[in-house]
């Protein structure tokens, strides 16, 4: 309960503070500053210290483990405001207001990791959404920046109309709004029939839509695309990160209702998900569109963790949420320092910068699932998950390991480009900070690839 009031009192003040802090570094300092009070009232609370009690009348159910999610995404987004804030103050004469809706976005995403009831599923998606329509068309004179604003617009309103679609055929047939609703032992029909089973079609969908699912992940390039790159860091990390958790609280109660459609529709759309983000990206020429697609080729690795509703499964997209957001974080804060953002801008950035090689090498390789990086161990535990779930996943688990081979090639391309190929890679100015920050960031995601328990640990504290 901290995380959410703490996040909506900070992004007031934040808003407010663009009324006397008229100098953008002030206004990163503040918001780097208040996002250390959010994650300080956060952990009093994870470690008892400290809790705020509001009777939400079991809308909100507060777990460890959706606790532990808001750690990882607020120190995540910690980490994003200290590489990228100065970059967030450019975008724009309102700084201020653009953390603010960060702030905004954050309460969002602590509702989704505690709801405990389907009108404050719709409240938290829709939080946490609605400030991204502005952000993405912050750009107010860069048309690619308006069409990506228009068209998230559009799409994110007919996935909130499946959504509730979904949610009132859901309280046709229960008679209620909470995930855990009981069922009728009179009812012999289970449910009313096809009411229930329709209904979570519904929220299945408009869930997959806000992941970037296959086939719902057709906005997902365009808007990554055209949304300045600072702002897509945020939407391809903290932002899908919440909508898989927003996705496990609900269907690992409610997948049965599904029946034998939830085994046949799940795989089918991971293997979609992982052939449409990985193949199209390896024609990508754009460093940032490729980046766009392979995070459609990330959700189809996390969707396991959907697909398997075990303790590895948990695990394992906690490990995914911290290793994806963190390399991801740090790949677009590199792009922000490139002047050209095609794999040919990259030539040479080892001999002109090479601290911003080496810790993209590692971010890069970390998304690939190469050893010894954090990704590698989320990839392991989404597919351990599966195999333990049942032996007869193994073939999509051969799936899963095919196409991660492919996401090595286009990975790759920008490491070669770096390292063994001729030019001269322009960057914008690298100050010493930066690139510490980087190093930092680097280091943490060997660490938790060398010991994932130092992370794992912690949520079994």
């Amino acid at each position: 309960m901290n995380a959410i009031i703490f996040s909506a009192l900070i992004g007031v003040v934040m808003m407010l503070s663009g009324i006397v802090i008229k100098s953008k570094t002030g206004i990163k300092n503040l918001a780097v500053i208040l996002l250390f009070v959010l994650l300080g009232g956060h952990l009093a609370e994870f470690y008892g210290v400290f809790n705020i009690h509001l009777d939400t009348h079991e809308m909100l159910a507060t777990t460890r483990f959706g606790m532990f999610f808001n750690t990882i995404v607020i120190t995540a987004t910690l980490f994003y405001a200290l590489l990228s804030g100065d970059e967030v103050v450019k975008v724009g004469t309102y700084g201020a207001e653009y953390f603010a809706l960060i702030f905004f976005a954050l309460c969002g995403v602590t509702i989704l990791s505690a709801y405990n009831n389907l009108l404050m599923l719709f409240l938290g998606v829709e939080i946490m959404t609605i400030p991204l329509f502005v952000l993405t068309g912050s750009e107010k004179k860069n048309l690619k920046s308006n069409e990506a604003a228009l068209k998230y617009f559009l799409m994110g309103s007919f996935s909130t109309g499946i959504l509730l679609m979904g949610i009132a055929l859901y309280y046709g047939a229960t008679g209620l709004f909470t995930i855990e609703a009981a069922r009728n032992p009179n009812d012999t029909h289970h449910f009313y029939g096809i009411l229930l089973p329709l209904g979570l079609l519904f929220i299945f969908i408009s869930l997959a839509f806000k992941v970037s699912a296959a086939p719902f992940h057709f906005w997902t390039p365009d808007v990554y695309d055209g949304a300045p790159s600072v702002f897509t860091s945020f939407m391809a990390t903290i932002v899908k990160a919440a909508g898989f958790i927003a996705f496990i609280k609900l269907f690992e109660i409610r997948a049965f209702d599904m029946s034998f459609s939830w085994k046949i529709l799940l795989p089918l759309i991971i293997v979609l998900t992982l052939l449409a983000g990985n193949i199209t990206a390896v024609f990508q020429q754009s460093v940032k569109r490729m980046l766009a697609y392979s995070s459609i080729a990330q959700a189809g690795f996390m969707l396991f963790a959907l697909y398997t509703p075990n303790e590895f499964g948990k695990q394992g997209i906690l490990l995914y949420a911290a290793a994806y957001s963190l390399a991801t974080i740090g790949i677009f804060a590199v792009l922000m320092k490139m002047k050209d953002y095609t794999f040919e801008g990259y030539n040479g950035l080892a001999k002109t910068q090479p601290v911003l090689a080496a810790a993209n090498t590692v971010f890069l390789l970390s998304l690939a699932g190469i050893p010894l990086t954090a990704g590698f161990f989320a990839k392991y535990y989404m597919l351990a998950g599966a195999l333990k779930e049942s032996s007869s996943n193994l073939w999509l688990v051969i799936v899963a390991v095919l196409f991660a081979a492919v996401s090595v090639y286009y990975y790759f391309r920008v490491i070669q480009a770096m390292y063994f190929k001729e030019g001269n890679a322009e960057t914008i100015e690298v100050k010493p900070f930066f690139k510490i920050l980087l190093i930092i960031v680097a280091a943490v995601i060997i660490l938790i690839g060398l010991m994932p328990s130092l992370l794992l640990d912690l949520f079994y504290a």
